[in-house]
């Protein structure tokens, strides 16, 4: 009262009084109320994805988990298909042609892996470099164009150079060894050509990581390389993949998370009865048998375990990332 009898001056208005007590009143509120009112038009715009992501994927791991442990037949549903418990999931380790599958997954993701996985941070460094920003963005272009393609189109491209008949590369060979290669039925060759193809398709794309962390980059950085007597590869190997590193540990930690999958369509398109035993992989295997010969519990037991298997994987990749770039997923 004395404050107020002798500073009249100082006493707040009346709006900012009631300003003050609903800011109190608010702060009084549980954090999650005062978030939702923040936020609630983010959380109306999330709900499209989180209704997709429910009914495309969590709702069908739920069921297919069920699934697994059933014989599943054509007019059934899970509550009147008859119980298998574990036969499911005995099969899949004891049946040689899911063995196989899951053997020529293995080698063909890591093989995409070991011979993929540099190439795009390659391609990202040299585009980087590039000065002229005309030739720069053509360049881009021409990479960026054969992720676009479905594998239809790829595999015919590659079919129209490396067929046993009228195949520019044949041709070539032919010139100089006279004779010809079957690329799509040898075995050793057509992993070459899953190989190169799956590069040649995806090394642009996948360079766009690489490219938005190189522009975060600081330039000063390179010039005090530059000023130490650092060479092009130098200011790389000090200089650009130390920078980008935390992406390149990420990307690692999907690529081995995805080892247990390969691209179903191109396994598809490529393959035949002649190389089964080095292209029959996981996916295919389960179009074939599950789907094909209405093998559901089957089919669905070994989609449980690859996604398990999935799982382990990608914790693992996020454990090498942190001990080795520092920075991992989570």
């Amino acid at each position: 009262m004395q404050v107020r009898t002798l500073y009249p001056e100082i006493l707040l208005p009346e709006w900012m009084t009631v300003m003050s007590e609903r800011r109190t009143s608010a702060m009084a509120k549980p954090l999650w109320k005062r978030m939702a009112y923040k936020h609630r038009f983010l959380y109306v715009m999330f709900i499209p994805i989180a209704a997709y992501y429910l009914l495309f994927s969590y709702i069908p791991l739920a069921m297919g988990l069920v699934i697994s442990f059933q014989d599943f037949r054509i007019g059934n549903n899970l509550f009147t298909a008859q119980w298998a418990g574990l036969e499911n999931y005995k099969t899949v380790f004891t049946s040689p042609a899911i063995l196989r599958s899951v053997r020529n997954t293995l080698v063909i993701s890591l093989l995409k892996l070991l011979f993929g996985f540099i190439p795009p941070i390659i391609l990202a460094i040299c585009l980087y470099d590039i000065k002229n920003r005309v030739y720069k963005r053509v360049s881009q272009t021409i990479v960026y164009i054969p992720h676009f393609f479905s594998w239809v189109i790829v595999y015919g491209i590659f079919f129209a150079f490396f067929s046993t008949g009228a195949g520019v590369v044949n041709q070539l060979v032919e010139l100089a060894t006279g004779g010809r290669i079957n690329f799509f039925l040898d075995p050793f060759w057509f992993l070459f050509l899953i190989i190169f193809s799956s590069i040649w398709k995806s090394i642009g794309w996948s360079s766009i990581l690489y490219m938005a962390a190189l522009s975060s980059v600081n330039t000063e950085l390179f010039e005090a390389a530059k000023l130490d007597g650092c060479g092009p590869f130098k200011r790389v190997w000090y200089v650009t993949l130390p920078c980008i590193l935390p992406i390149i540990g990420f990307v690692l930690t999907m690529s081995i998370g995805s080892i247990m999958t390969t691209d179903f369509e191109q396994i598809l398109m490529f393959y035949n009865t002649q190389v089964y035993d080095v292209a029959d992989v996981i996916p295919t295997w389960v179009y074939r048998e599950g789907l094909g010969k209405f093998k559901y519990g089957l089919g669905a037991a070994v989609g449980i375990l690859n996604g398990a298997v999935g799982v382990v994987l990608i914790s693992l990749g996020n454990s090498i990332s942190r001990k080795f770039s520092g920075r991992g997923m989570w």
